[in-house]
């Protein structure tokens, strides 16, 4: 079975960006360079879904895809990327097609896609990446509280829909995105687990996403800062530890 790669669709759902949009595209930017000496065709789509700001503006000056939706729900802002960016492919079978899914308040590293290229061409359907705060975005307590629940170099399997990727033909077999507001990227994950792909958890290309206090989407990274953090870190601190008699 072949796992030659041939072509890339980059996927950034946007909602009222503006402040951090810019910074998004211009890593993309960085990162797709790198990529195009591993693939040559890419195509980079940011879905405006219900935006009122100046993302429009930031998004058509850097050159990329910009397709517009008014559903306000990032499931459906980024099955409506995916559909646009395998739509320039359609020469392209779907099964050599790598879909690589961030966000418009994150920014990735300058081997993100290269990353997720080489694993996709070691066997893996799926890459589930990590991400990590903008640490001048949080309080002391809750910076503490997240290097006291995280590990550098180990990928914990959390699903982010700022760090994802998946082959084209998996991510369509299961269903695609589907069209809800939140955890839109958890429920599609649990489709293709179930479907026995091969999905690669990765800390090696970790991405840096916003750590306000109020996000776009509801119960998503913004709450987790906000409020199951600090709740993880008390309810360990809670639980009985081993005492040695030796």
């Amino acid at each position: 079975m072949s796992r030659r790669i041939d072509a890339l669709v980059v996927v950034v759902p946007a909602h009222n960006e503006e402040e951090l949009l810019a910074s998004c595209l211009a890593s993309l930017e960085i990162a797709t360079l790198a990529a195009r000496g591993v693939v040559e065709r890419i195509e980079v789509v940011v879905v405006l879904d219900a935006c009122t700001d100046d993302s429009a503006e930031i998004a058509r000056a850097a050159g990329v895809r910009v397709v517009e939706t008014d559903a306000r729900s990032v499931g459906v802002a980024r099955a409506a990327g995916v559909a646009a960016g395998l739509g320039e492919l359609v020469d392209v079978g779907h099964r050599h097609v790598w879909t690589a899914h961030t966000d418009a308040d994150s920014s990735v590293p300058p081997h993100w896609l290269t990353h997720q290229l080489a694993l996709a061409r070691r066997g893996a359907h799926a890459v589930v990446g990590t991400v990590r705060p903008n640490f001048d975005d949080l309080s002391p307590e809750q910076t503490e509280a997240w290097w006291a629940t995280h590990t550098p170099g180990t990928a914990n399997g959390h699903v982010h829909g700022a760090n994802l990727g998946l082959r084209a033909d998996v991510l369509l077999r299961a269903g695609g995105f589907p069209g809800i507001p939140a955890h839109e990227d958890v429920r599609l994950m649990d489709r293709v687990r179930s479907a026995g792909a091969r999905v690669v958890a990765s800390d090696a290309a970790w991405v840096r996403t916003s750590g306000r206090a109020q996000g776009r989407a509801p119960e998503g990274y913004a709450r987790y800062l906000r409020e199951d953090l600090t709740a993880a870190v008390a309810a360990e601190a809670q639980l009985p530890r081993e005492i040695s008699l030796l």
